[in-house]
């Protein structure tokens, strides 16, 4: 499909090879979307500075949704996007199905933000990403809510402990910083 767009363009997919179009290595997994559906690429968030946060329902945490959707909504037009991955690693606080987690998160915060499946992101069971954030971060998730904060490039991994609230300005100094490089 692609091809004969790029050839009626004369164009061929070498143009599109290259460190200009490499998804980095930390942002290439795919994942499905909370409500289903087909399996989207992190890689489509390459250049952004992506804020990956596992998320639970019934946590004492779980009140910091409003403040991720208020980075979301303040933030999004200079290129942050949040990511939540919902996940009953820790303390069994995300017992709920797709639909209900969807429905709790839309209902009582208003997120609009990309929510993925439910997945595990502790331990030797974590999903690709995380086994990936731990490793580039020297930081696993220690309960719901953990932050990591990745730079436009794909390649610099800023952890934040559950504690960090999305509003303290330590941390939106962290977003502005990683906002404002190039």
């Amino acid at each position: 499909m692609l091809r004969p767009i790029l050839a009626a363009l004369s164009l061929s997919a070498s143009a599109f090879s290259g460190p200009a179009f490499a998804c980095p290595t930390l942002l290439n997994h795919g994942f499905s979307p909370l409500t289903g559906g087909a399996e989207r690429s992190l890689c489509q968030y390459q250049g952004k500075v992506v804020l990956v946060v596992n998320t639970a329902s019934e946590c004492g945490f779980t009140p910091q949704f409003k403040g991720l959707e208020a980075l979301h909504r303040k933030y999004q037009e200079r290129g942050l996007v949040v990511l939540g991955f919902p996940s009953n690693d820790f303390g069994g606080q995300e017992p709920g199905t797709a639909r209900q987690i969807a429905e709790f998160c839309r209902a009582n915060y208003g997120v609009s933000f990309p929510i993925f499946g439910k997945t595990v992101v502790s331990g030797t069971g974590a999903n690709s990403l995380y086994a990936a954030l731990h490793r580039v971060s020297g930081e696993a998730p220690g309960w719901n809510f953990h932050k990591y904060l990745v730079d436009r490039s794909g390649t610099r991994v800023h952890s934040f402990a559950s504690s960090t609230a999305p509003d303290s300005p330590a941390f939106l100094a962290a977003v502005e910083r990683a906002l404002a490089a190039q």
